[in-house]
């Protein structure tokens, strides 16, 4: 047998396969796919992250008060704060109170003020930072009476409100990024139909022949649905990967960006993404997710272009 002539597989034992297993199409859906996996698993790892901080937000501030002792002409700052200390831990439902240092009140300006900042010359008020242990109506009101009492002027801020806008901040995030999600697979099932059509549409003859040797439809959905799964999960692992590595690394990338001007604001934003192992989990999910829909539209699309053959 020369050596350029072709081998008939069947004559050796060997199975053709209906769909070749690799082609420029199928190279061009893997990476199709890849970006959809990594823009639906990026989507679902921030609106993790985002759930998140607002647990942990309102976990700090559902029983949060904060008293503010603001300075004026003729008051003595330090006296009134310490005034106010005492009657908040007269009252009752405070279970702790203590009064922020000068430090640290420069520390909660930074963000605003920028470090190194010289508040002497500024009204920066003193700050009492209160839990409760229970946060009554009735309690809350014999505290603004004990504090006018004692401090007049002193202003009692709760945090509740606060706390009520991050669950309604944190629900629009989780439905924008479904909504992103939903929009996301639907480009991914577009993408499968069409080169479902086209695979299908190149191997016509082949699946003339199967059907005249008794081959159903099922059959045949089956063989396409096996290998554009085959596709999906490759594209989905390597977006999903991907995705992972960006949200394993945030922390690392943060001190890259520190390095240089400019960078600190990007820094300071990565160093707060963490994600946690449901985070992951989620990812890996949505990453097979992306490949069992990129199946399930191949097959859909099969029966719909057989019709049409038949």
């Amino acid at each position: 047998m020369s050596t350029n002539e072709t081998r008939d597989p069947t004559l050796f034992g060997e199975q053709a396969p209906i769909l070749p297993s690799e082609s420029v199409s199928g190279g061009s859906l893997i990476a199709v796919i890849a970006i959809m996996s990594f823009l639906a698993t990026l989507t679902v790892g921030f609106v993790r992250i985002a759930n998140i901080s607002a647990e942990d937000w309102r976990g700090e501030l559902s029983n949060e008060m904060t008293i503010q002792v603001k300075p004026a002409e003729g008051r003595d700052l330090d006296s009134d704060a310490n005034k106010a200390l005492a009657a908040a831990q007269k009252s009752p439902g405070v279970a702790d109170a203590r009064i922020y240092t000068k430090e640290e009140t420069e520390k909660l300006l930074e963000p605003w003020l920028g470090a190194g900042a010289d508040l002497k010359s500024l009204p920066v008020p003193r700050l009492i930072r209160l839990h409760m242990s229970d946060r009554s109506e009735k309690n809350i009101a014999a505290l603004r009476y004990a504090l006018s009492q004692s401090v007049p002027g002193a202003v009692l801020n709760d945090h509740y409100s606060f706390s009520s806008r991050l669950t309604a901040i944190s629900h629009t995030v989780w439905f924008s990024g479904m909504t992103i999600l939903a929009l996301v697979l639907s480009a991914t099932v577009l993408s499968v139909s069409f080169a479902t059509r086209g695979a299908v549409a190149g191997t016509r003859a082949t699946v003339e022949v199967l059907h005249f040797v008794g081959a159903r439809n099922s059959y045949i959905a089956h063989l396409f649905q096996r290998h554009f799964l085959k596709l999906g999960l490759k594209g989905a692992v390597i977006g999903g990967a991907i995705a992972a590595l960006l949200f394993a690394l945030s922390r690392f990338i943060s001190r890259l960006f520190n390095l240089f001007a400019g960078g600190g604001d990007a820094a300071f934003l990565l160093s707060s993404v963490s994600l946690d192992a449901r985070g992951y989990f989620e990812i890996a999910a949505t990453a097979l997710f992306v490949a069992l829909i990129a199946a399930i539209g191949s097959r859909l699309t099969v029966y719909s272009t057989l019709r049409s053959i038949d």
